[in-house]
């Protein structure tokens, strides 16, 4: 486990493979927007970093982080060299939370295994808001740059 100190998301861009020449499909959630949106920056600046064009990076929106699955495999269909999905489901008071976090990740998964093009898991599941803000470029890094750096490598290890 990390140390909940460390800022996990710091890299060298100089010992990453190169993004140049490369597309990335990003599927992003609109619920929870204040998390969604930081974690969609990181990503499309980590791999602007790395050496990607920004008219390489694609971005579609969706309602939210359930529907991040039909959107990943919408963006399949668009000739990217990877995907990532980027969502934020915060627990309540009911068990809605579990079923979307297992149905949402079941099916990344699945996608992911069944596809030539790695799909990139980046749906943030946290207790409360501040822990999501935490991993959306707070303490604990961004997970969008998580995302993009695995995508770079994932994409890389492909070609």
């Amino acid at each position: 486990m990390a140390d909940k100190k460390t800022n996990l998301s710091q890299y060298d861009p100089e010992s990453m493979p190169s993004a140049g020449g490369m597309r990335v499909g990003i599927v992003v959630s609109d619920w929870n927007r204040e998390v969604t949106s930081a974690l969609l920056q990181g990503a499309v600046d980590a791999l602007i970093s790395c050496g990607m064009e920004p008219g390489d990076i694609l971005v579609n929106h969706v309602p939210g982080s359930f529907e991040l699955v039909h959107g990943a495999r919408m963006m399949l269909r668009q000739g990217v060299d990877a995907v990532i999905a980027i969502g934020c489901v915060i627990k309540g008071d009911t068990p809605h939370f579990d079923y979307i976090c297992q149905g949402t990740t079941i099916a990344l998964s699945q996608l992911n295994a069944v596809q030539d093009v790695p799909v990139i898991y980046g749906l943030i599941t946290t207790l409360n808001m501040q822990q999501a803000l935490d991993r959306a470029g707070g303490k604990m890094g961004n997970k969008g740059v998580e995302c993009a750096v695995t995508a770079i490598r994932m994409a890389a290890l492909q070609r």
